[in-house]
């Protein structure tokens, strides 16, 4: 690929063509390897934008029971970082991948083994949504170089002060958590998305998505209404991908779904 992940990133919102752009999140090895590709290609097919990529990991501290329920089904099953690894490189030639993986998970291997292999199967970006920001330097810095975005998450409680740093130099996008918790299914919607997604469009200088509690496509058009660049849904698609007999035409089918809810309106 001719571009870098930071600039597959920025084209992809810049091509989405929709209010906000959609943002899938599903777990890599889940329900199973072979499967699990196969949602990632009806997310494609669906109308997603991006993708979001989950390592499994057995102590998801972000993630609500149903991404941790089908973490721990994928690491039962022998899903490993590599299998992830095989899983973004056959996806990443048709939509920019930006994998979530936990610090464990990047620390282990080392900084720069691990962003080397993402960077060899064309991953545009990563989330870590355990590394303190005060202790991102070294990442932020190695990603950098690869051309990898480094995303960085805010959540409302996060301070202005704090916004502005986080704000400054994150890249690709700012992820901010839309309630304060973990992920997983809300009835109703996220109260005072317009305030929060002010204050981090004017802490930055890159596209602003929101995820956490995003369930129905009124949600995600809620979301698009109050500002949002882009839109994250994950524990939905998720559930879908393991309870349906068919889980990838499930998510497919869902994925339309949030994709009209955020198409623009016609002229």
């Amino acid at each position: 690929m001719s571009a870098d992940g930071i600039e597959r990133i920025a084209a992809a919102f810049a091509a989405s063509g929709k209010r906000s752009a959609l943002m899938p999140y599903m777990m890599g090895g889940y329900p199973d390897l072979e499967r699990s590709l196969a949602v990632g290609e009806a997310c494609i097919a669906g109308g997603a934008d991006m993708l979001e990529l989950g390592v499994p990991f057995s102590d998801p501290l972000a993630d609500g029971p149903t991404i941790h329920a089908a973490a721990t089904a994928a690491l039962a099953a022998g899903t490993s970082v590599s299998d992830v690894l095989d899983l973004a490189a056959a996806l990443t030639g048709r939509i920019a991948v930006i994998m979530m993986a936990y610090a464990n998970t990047v620390l282990t291997p080392g900084i720069e083994p691990f962003l080397d292999r993402l960077a060899d199967v064309g991953v545009s970006g990563l989330i870590v949504p355990d590394l303190p920001f005060e202790e991102s330097d070294e990442l932020e810095r190695a990603a950098e170089r690869r051309g990898i975005a480094l995303v960085a998450l805010v959540a409302p409680t996060t301070t202005d002060v704090r916004l502005h740093e986080i704000g400054a130099r994150t890249r690709g996008f700012l992820y901010v958590v839309s309630v304060t918790g973990t992920t997983g299914e809300r009835s109703g919607g996220p109260v005072s998305l317009r305030p929060l997604l002010e204050r981090a469009k004017a802490a930055t200088n890159v596209p602003v998505a929101l995820g956490f509690g995003i369930s129905t496509a009124d949600q995600a058009a809620a979301a698009a209404d109050a500002g949002a660049d882009g839109v994250i849904v994950g524990s939905r698609l998720v559930r879908a991908a393991g309870e349906d007999s068919d889980g990838a035409a499930a998510v497919g089918r869902l994925v339309a779904e949030f994709a009209t809810a955020l198409a623009a309106p016609v002229a």
